[in-house]
């Protein structure tokens, strides 16, 4: 078996939940392997030693050309270190799906997107499973790894694993030239909105299945008898029926409630990547091959414009 690699996500020191997830997809591959973390950036020797805690092998790469996560520069740094059969894991975001294809393009190696299960190796041969048509169709897939491959993990979808403390090696003297053509320029923060979904304990999520924004009503109503806040999935928005402060997603907001309810929400790979912290979720729609329910804690077959105000209701009176 090709060594197994994990790119781990970190911002101010501390790592992306995926760092463990991608530990968890990587020992569905082989169960038996030491996997390496690879950690790139600027000053992260602090990223570096909490990824120390769970994998065997943590590859420090520190060059100030790092400090921001450009994928043509962190492509070049990876291309320059990782050995030919490499078998890479990163998480499906917008960093994985810039820098993925195009990694894999260069090591000559395959490459599979969004992949929400791993079933395992058959000789050189390895099983995957993605969803297509937005989350309603699960597609099986072989890719061949006798070249190795790279590999995006739909956050979210494998529960954080436990790994055992390892050491730092330090690769930042071999990372070679990685000059770019793509050049930072700064980071441009969103308006702050009405509320602040991302300090939430609990969130009440509505996405289309609400059907008129004058529905959107029993919604908060809901919200404020659960002492919770409101926030959406990206069709919301883009009706401009809510602010994009509420928006849950890859493209909106990053949230770590403690319980998520998903209302109407069919539970896309660009909204679920934006649900981190594993927490208890319901999920409420009338689709019963919604994906959102392979990701649910608890589901319920209903039209949310029935059943809403029933839960209202019943809360209210407890």
């Amino acid at each position: 078996m090709a060594q197994i690699f994990a790119y781990i996500l970190h911002s101010d020191g501390a790592l992306d939940d995926t760092a463990l997830e991608l530990l968890a997809a990587a020992k569905k591959i082989d169960a038996n392997a030491d996997v390496t973390a690879i950690v790139t950036g600027s000053g992260i020797d602090d990223a570096c030693s909490k990824a120390a805690q769970a994998y065997k092998t943590v590859w420090k790469m520190d060059n100030e050309a790092l400090s921001y996560p450009n994928a043509e520069v962190v492509r070049k740094a990876l291309i320059n270190t990782l050995p030919a059969d490499a078998i890479v894991l990163m998480a499906h975001d917008t960093f994985g799906m810039d820098m993925g294809p195009g990694l894999s393009i260069k090591l000559d190696s395959a490459f599979a997107a969004d992949v929400v299960d791993i079933e395992g190796v058959e000789g050189s041969t390895l099983k995957l499973i993605r969803q297509e048509f937005s989350g309603q169709v699960s597609a099986h897939v072989d890719c061949d790894i006798s070249s190795g491959a790279v590999i995006n993990v739909r956050p979210g979808v494998f529960q954080a694993a436990e790994g055992q403390a390892g050491e730092v090696v330090d690769k930042s003297g071999e990372i070679g030239d990685v000059s770019a053509k793509r050049k930072f320029i700064e980071v441009l923060e969103a308006e702050a909105g009405e509320v602040d979904i991302t300090k939430s304990d609990v969130l009440v999520s509505v996405g289309r299945g609400i059907e008129d924004e004058d529905n959107l009503e029993i919604v908060f109503e809901l919200a404020e008898a659960m002492g919770a806040d409101v926030s959406c999935s990206r069709p919301i928005v883009d009706a401009k029926w809510l602010e994009k402060a509420r928006q849950v997603g890859t493209s909106g907001k990053t949230v770590k409630p403690k319980v998520y309810m998903a209302m109407g929400i069919s539970g896309s790979f660009q909204h679920l990547g934006g649900i981190k912290g594993n927490p208890f979720i319901i999920a409420v729609n009338k689709n019963p091959k919604a994906p959102i329910f392979q990701v649910a804690d608890v589901g319920v077959e209903a039209d949310i414009l029935e059943f809403i105000p029933e839960l209202t209701e019943k809360i209210q009176e407890l």
